[in-house]
């Protein structure tokens, strides 16, 4: 059985390979458009009730996606990946989304993780770095499965967004800016708590790139100190950002 599986879902690097900007990541960037307008046509004239729960199933679906792929991951790389745990806002707030649709006590964050979700699932899915190292095939399970879950979480965050009420994202930035100081504490926390020698256990983690930028611009024992404000200031002002341009975008469907 596990041979199977391992055939089945295993990189396959013969034949094509995904590159960043290339023809099967425009596939998969369309896909995520096509998704996109379909769940907004879907819901074209339900009820605000009706739109939130559509809205809610992909968040379902990107978080059975997450969970399962610990299930998996022993049969496509032969181990669980620590990178995997929630400690990259892409996971974390695939989480925190998929909780705060249930749990009373995390409904007046919703909006706020589902937009630090739709931010960085998009600039994953804009530079999905993570996988084009790998060199595999378009169509293996790594490249399905990651881009796929960034795609969902993605539908997800646009829907939250294009039927919250005005009002309610104008008053979000409260809390807009705990949930990214929440969520760089958190990676700060799972970073260095995993990071370290002992035995035959040997990582460096970077979750949230709290540590070190992705790009290596800054000396590392400056972006120890400068990453976790850099991050805070730099998601709470694309926040921001984006509730402005969803507002005007509703504001000028409304006067149409």
């Amino acid at each position: 059985m596990y041979s199977i599986l391992h055939q089945l879902l295993s990189d396959k690097e013969n034949g094509d390979i995904f590159n960043v900007f290339g023809p099967w990541h425009f596939v998969y960037v369309g896909l995520t458009v096509l998704m996109i307008s379909f769940a907004l046509l879907l819901c074209r004239n339900k009820t605000r009730k009706v739109k939130r729960k559509t809205a809610a199933y992909f968040v379902d679906v990107a978080f059975g996606l997450y969970i399962l792929d610990f299930f998996l991951m022993p049969f496509a790389y032969g181990e669980i990946d620590i990178e995997k745990l929630p400690f990259h806002a892409c996971t974390a707030m695939c989480v925190m989304s998929f909780l705060s649709c249930r749990v009373l006590a995390l409904k007046k964050f919703r909006v706020s993780f589902a937009t630090m979700g739709l931010i960085s699932n998009l600039a994953y899915l804009v530079f999905p770095a993570g996988v084009m190292w790998h060199s595999v095939h378009p169509l293996s399970y790594r490249v399905i499965q990651t881009l796929i879950f960034h795609s969902m979480m993605i539908v997800y965050g646009v829907m939250t967004l294009w039927y919250e009420d005005d009002g309610m994202l104008r008053n979000h930035w409260k809390t807009d800016l705990s949930v990214t100081v929440g969520m760089t504490a958190w990676a700060l926390l799972g970073s260095y708590a995993y990071s370290g020698t002992a035995g035959d256990y040997s990582r460096t983690i970077n979750w949230f790139f709290v540590l070190r930028d992705p790009f290596n611009w800054l000396p590392e024992p400056a972006s120890r100190f400068v990453m976790p404000f850099l991050l805070i200031v730099l998601f709470f002002s694309a926040e921001c950002i984006l509730h402005l341009l969803f507002g005007c975008w509703k504001r000028d469907k409304a006067l149409q």
